[in-house]
């Protein structure tokens, strides 16, 4: 079996008429550059995803340290949870133990109708239930009219709107502004942003705490469905 050489293949390329041979140049060329040109699209993808799922994972951590002193629990929250399935208000629950205790459990749930589009948060339930707390991680409602839904945004620094939630018990509680006949305030000018993401707290609150047990036992980094509350591979 004979092996081509550099020099042969060079060789054979000069016997070429010159238009093909340049054909041929010119598409060796660009598979060439092709490939490279792939291959550091894909480091630099793989690069940047790490980065920003680390960024990810900080931001979510720092607003679950808002709702949940990290005082109170001593596992790895970023290794302890479960993702829902099936479900359009709530997408994960991170599970807080101390001496491998059931401590709380901080939810990550969908506000899907706010007037901006989607608001996202952060809940956490305590041991007896209780909402613990409330952060938005992102929302698109209107500035200075309602986004003082988010604690970063709101011009009441004394008290946040979302502090209303404290000591709630998911169980009794009507989630619904006052103006509607429910248990909680909003401000003048803004009702959407509001309404919608106090129906979400209600939802994802009340789901979870009905699921309680289940969610602390579901094998770690897996599934959990939302209409049977079955662990899932």
């Amino acid at each position: 079996m004979t092996t081509s050489t550099p020099a042969d293949r060079r060789k054979l390329l000069d016997k070429l008429p010159p238009a093909p041979r340049s054909a041929l140049v010119n598409a060796l060329g660009l598979t060439a550059f092709t490939l490279a040109f792939t291959a550091l699209m894909a480091f630099a993808y793989e690069v940047t995803f790490e980065r920003i799922e680390a960024a990810k994972n900080e931001e979510e951590m720092r607003l679950v340290n808002e709702v949940l002193p990290k005082d109170t629990y001593d596992n790895n929250l970023l290794k302890d949870f479960v993702d829902i399935k099936g479900s359009p208000d709530i997408r994960r629950v991170w599970r807080a133990r101390q001496a491998d205790k059931p401590v709380a459990l901080v939810v990550s749930a969908i506000a899907p109708d706010g007037y901006g589009g989607p608001i996202e948060l952060i809940i956490s339930l305590s041991a007896d239930g209780k909402i613990g707390g409330v952060r938005v991680k992102s929302q698109k409602e209107t500035p200075g009219l309602g986004d003082y839904i988010d604690v970063r945004k709101d011009r009441n620094k004394k008290d946040p709107w979302v502090h209303q939630f404290i000591d709630i018990d998911p169980a009794s509680a009507r989630f619904q502004v006052k103006k509607d006949g429910g248990d909680f305030t909003n401000r003048t000018g803004a009702t959407v942003s509001p309404r919608a993401v106090i129906r979400a707290i209600g939802r994802a609150a009340q789901w979870t705490n009905s699921h309680r047990n289940a969610l602390f036992s579901a094998q770690a980094e897996t599934h959990l469905d939302q209409k049977d509350g079955r662990n899932k591979p």
